[in-house]
């Protein structure tokens, strides 16, 4: 199961995750995925908001996405580590500016080959941004039926 939800991971560009601060308030907001490595998943916060707060006090966090194939959804629980700054940061920053340019390349195409309007085609890199290093160490596969497999990860 964990392999198939981190592979279907990898070709999405944004996902949703839930965050919580110390009072219980949830907050769930779309974030970019920049890479799937191991049991690990790289997000990037360009807003630097509610999200990024409450993981400074409370880091852990929950990522869902559905697979529209097999309408299969998928939870992915564990804690992060903020990243903004330093040699993996830079790494990560070099990885970023790569994803965005393919994303921006291939929504201009489609958008001219399918004739489709958009207000904006590329992704633009936010001065203010920090990444998430979410090291998964949970995952729930939710089924159409509401059927729930959980399976923690050990690594």
């Amino acid at each position: 199961m964990n392999r198939k939800s981190l592979e279907l991971l990898k070709n999405r560009e944004f996902v949703s995750v839930a965050s919580c601060d110390l009072e219980r308030r949830p907050n769930a907001a779309p974030k970019f995925v920049l890479k799937v490595e191991n049991h690990f998943v790289y997000l990037v916060d360009y807003s630097v908001g509610r999200t990024s707060r409450n993981l400074a006090v409370n880091p852990k966090i929950s990522i869902s996405f559905m697979d529209n194939d097999t309408l299969m959804g998928y939870q992915l629980n564990g804690p992060v580590e903020l990243i903004n700054k330093g040699q993996e940061y830079d790494v990560l920053v070099k990885d970023l500016l790569q994803k965005e340019l393919e994303l921006s390349t291939r929504r201009i195409i489609e958008g001219v080959t399918k004739g489709k309007s958009h207000e904006g085609f590329e992704l633009s890199l936010s001065e203010k941004f920090i990444i998430f290093k979410v090291k998964v160490e949970e995952i729930v596969e939710i089924a159409s039926s509401g059927t729930l497999k959980t399976e923690k990860i050990c690594e």
